[in-house]
């Protein structure tokens, strides 16, 4: 649909940015629409000295349908933060000032300061212009789609493990006998656990152009590269950067993973992850140091709830050893947030995405029980019928699972063996997407063999960085498709919400891997999850 000219902002002389292009229709599961186009503005010069705007995202607020927050980055304080938001009907649209929150690193004592414009009063189902700036700044664009409100087609995506691309370290040769193979020219590499992949599946998503994404945990290894010296702010910076080519058009919704914890910042090492992120509803617990740790929020006739798996992994990865931190609350929160997804009867679905996994065949990493006795009883309860996990670096999904086996690994049963269509009122269904671009991928390192490993206890004391696990193997009945080729990939989901007549809604999957700067797709595994709809039962 072509933008009239009226509509686009022209210098600084608009009293607004863009207008929206109008009503866009959910994704049909049928066929994926074109990723939405960044709008074409005019802009004028930002002034010397003035940081201008880094690392644009969005994310969605407590009502995906209505509210949408636009965030972004500057390494110092600007004046009067703010967004321009086009009018649906071609108009001038508003102005939303931005709230700024700042923290500063405990290892550089770099302070950063992160702009959250929350924006309410949107019309479901629309895609809306945008521009974000301050004084000063040239001012950057995107845009983004509202979700559809009840039930409705829409796509969504997901991987984890990502880490950036970017080369900030020199590579430095052991001894003089060993020449670079270049001449006398230093080498780079990344400190941020990234490779090539980490940027193109940014271009591999654009080309599937979901409404919204979800990230797995482990987004840009900020505490992995600390613990080796790196700068940590810039590797935050990176990520949102590289990111920032499809952040800014639709939502990449987080869930936090042990590499976001970093020493120094905050009691929990997520001052940052928290200070970046502006996250729907947050949580109910009254203590701030766990805000936006984790939060739910519901898309056509799904609910997605996002966990924070350091409260309840016994595996020790991050920084900082997590677990029990919140004292139970996390767990008390999402048997709450559960009961009352299942109780509606709008919501068909309840998708949970959280980083350490359930399930996994890798042979030198596993499963955590700790994951399995706090959250697995729940999932069983409430039929949760898709958890989407990272943290074991490849692909792997389970048959529908519902109940364990009384032996020490929880080991859990699955209630059918097709591996085409999963009925996921009868079982949940679990992923591991942890090909995001981390270098270390692990799919030449799994069971050939149904079996897997699980971490059921650590040392008491830590050894060099973390308490050693302690593992046991188990059976793995619960497998169903792994992808031992691909190093890296992500999965895309097209909802399908049936009609009250069938009485049925389904899922397909698509799970891709990815090639070259342009994000070439290859589809290498694909299947359909269905339920009956929450209003066939009244």
């Amino acid at each position: 649909m072509s933008i009239p000219r009226r509509t686009l902002l022209a210098g600084s002389t608009a009293g607004a940015a863009a207008a929206a292009v109008g009503s866009a229709g959910s994704a049909e599961a049928a066929g994926r629409p074109a990723a939405t186009a960044s709008p074409l503005l005019q802009r004028t010069p930002s002034r010397i000295g003035v940081p201008g705007v880094a690392g644009l995202h969005l994310q969605f607020g407590a009502d995906p349908a209505t509210e949408m927050t636009v965030s972004w980055i500057s390494p110092q304080s600007v004046r009067r933060p703010r967004v321009h938001l086009g009018s649906p009907d071609g108009g001038a649209g508003r102005v939303v000032d931005a709230e700024t929150r700042t923290y500063r690193d405990g290892f550089s004592q770099q302070e950063v300061y992160v702009h959250h414009a929350r924006i309410a009063g949107l019309r479901p189902d629309t895609t809306y212009l945008y521009s974000a700036g301050h004084d000063g700044a040239a001012q950057e664009t995107g845009s983004f789609t509202t979700a559809p409100r009840g039930r409705a087609a829409f796509t969504f995506t997901s991987f984890g493990d990502q880490g950036t691309p970017n080369l900030r370290r020199t590579l430095k040769w052991p001894t003089k006998e060993t020449p670079p193979p270049l001449g006398p020219f230093p080498l780079y590499t990344s400190t941020q656990g990234g490779t090539e992949a980490s940027a193109d599946i940014v271009a591999a998503v654009e080309r599937v152009g979901p409404l919204f994404n979800l990230i797995n945990g482990d987004l840009c290894y900020a505490g992995v590269a600390g613990a080796i010296g790196e700068d940590r702010v810039a590797t935050w910076a990176d990520w949102f950067i590289s990111n920032s080519r499809s952040a800014r058009l639709r939502p990449w919704m987080p869930c936090v993973g042990n590499g976001e914890t970093e020493k120094g910042n905050g009691p929990l090492g997520l001052t940052g992850y928290q200070t970046y992120f502006d996250l729907p509803g947050g949580t109910t617990a009254t203590d701030p140091e766990t805000g936006g740790l984790w939060y739910a929020f519901t898309v056509g006739a799904v609910r997605f709830i996002s966990l924070a798996n350091d409260d309840v992994a016994i595996v020790d990865t991050g920084e900082i050893y997590l677990r029990g931190y919140s004292g139970g609350a996390q767990r008390r929160w999402l048997e709450r947030e559960l009961q009352a997804a299942r109780a509606s009867t709008g919501i068909d679905w309840i998708v949970v995405f959280m980083h350490h996994p359930m399930i996994s065949s890798h042979r030198s990493g596993g499963s955590d029980l700790g994951v399995r006795e706090e959250w697995g009883p729940l999932f069983d309860a409430y039929g949760v019928d898709l958890v989407l996990c990272g943290h074991e670096h490849y692909y792997e999904r389970s048959l529908p699972l519902r109940g364990t086996l009384p032996n020490e690994a929880r080991t859990p049963i699955p209630v059918s063996t097709s591996t085409d269509v999963a009925d996921t009122a009868k079982g949940t269904v679990h992923m591991v997407i942890g090909g995001g671009g981390n270098f270390a991928t692990t799919q030449d390192d799994l069971f050939e063999e149904p079996k897997g490993r699980v971490v059921v206890a650590v040392g008491k004391e830590p050894e060099g960085r973390h308490r050693k696990p302690v593992y046991i193997t188990e059976d793995a009945p619960w497998r169903a498709v792994q992808d031992r080729v691909h190093p890296h990939g992500f999965a895309a989901f097209d909802v399908d919400p049936g009609t009250r007549g069938t009485g049925r809604t389904r899922m397909s999957v698509t799970y891709y891997t990815f090639d070259g700067p342009y994000g070439e797709l290859t589809p290498v595994d694909a299947f359909t999850l269905e339920r009956p709809r929450a209003d066939a039962r009244h």
